[in-house]
């Protein structure tokens, strides 16, 4: 039983995360920024797989924040083993129409979000020398979106610090490494109508959107012993598209 801290798990990916987690047992924190009544439900339904779950608000892209969700974490469970860095936002419009403030805010929900929980777990990883750190990113950091520049930008900041952390942390027995994900079935991608979903799944070589499922499932063999001599990659699950 491992204690798994999951940032942005109330809805969506992290939450699709969080169940193949708690449905081996372990130790589970989640997170959210603002819908505290969403994240209460989803502790809820995730009580009915595994007791030991607690849900806790916090903005991950303050560091402050950020320190009182490791701190009460540890309270409760202990050191965080293994970090889902999942917490984030979009934006979708011309770069040249934002404004500074969502520029920065899209900057600090994808990639300082993920920055500073991973300096919060880091230190007692390292005492342990075990530890898993996965990051959830994008396949427009890879090949970069129209219309989403900055946070095509803040994603492509996550893979190259997945890399460099990987590299730093490898010989203290720390694996660090990132899911790059294509199209998928949540909320982000709510704003595209039924025949925009279309047209892009026809664009996607296995002709779908992805299921949440699916990246919950990859996360939980990237933290297993399975993988155990896989780190710094930043593996796209995108049905084909890169």
């Amino acid at each position: 039983m491992k204690t798994i801290l999951i940032t942005g798990s109330s809805r969506g990916i992290g939450f699709a995360i969080a169940k193949k987690f708690a449905a081996q047992g372990n130790k589970i924190v989640l997170n959210c920024r603002e819908d505290v009544a969403q994240l209460e439900r989803a502790a809820a339904e995730i009580q009915a797989i595994e007791k030991n779950i607690r849900a806790i608000p916090a903005d991950v892209s303050n560091y402050a924040e950020c320190d009182r969700l490791f701190t009460e974490t540890e309270a409760e469970f202990g050191p965080v083993e293994i970090l889902i860095n999942n917490a984030g936002a979009a934006h979708f419009g011309l770069f040249s129409e934002m404004k500074l403030c969502e520029i920065e805010k899209i900057l600090s929900a994808n990639l300082l979000s993920a920055i500073h929980a991973s300096h919060r777990a880091v230190p007692n990883m390292v005492r342990a020398k075990a530890g898993c750190i996965i990051n959830i990113s994008s396949i427009w950091a890879i090949a970069g979106a129209s219309c989403e520049v900055v946070y095509s930008a803040a994603k492509a900041g996550i893979n190259g610090f997945t890399k460099a952390l990987a590299r730093e942390l490898a010989p203290s027995g720390i694996r660090v490494n990132a899911i790059a994900c294509g199209a998928f079935e949540t909320r982000m991608n709510d704003r595209l109508s039924t025949q925009e979903k279309i047209a892009f799944a026809d664009e996607i070589p296995l002709g779908r959107f992805g299921d949440p499922a699916e990246a919950g499932e990859l996360a939980v063999f990237l933290a297993s012993d399975a993988a155990s001599y896989l780190t710094g990659q930043i593996i796209p699950l995108d049905g084909g598209v890169t």
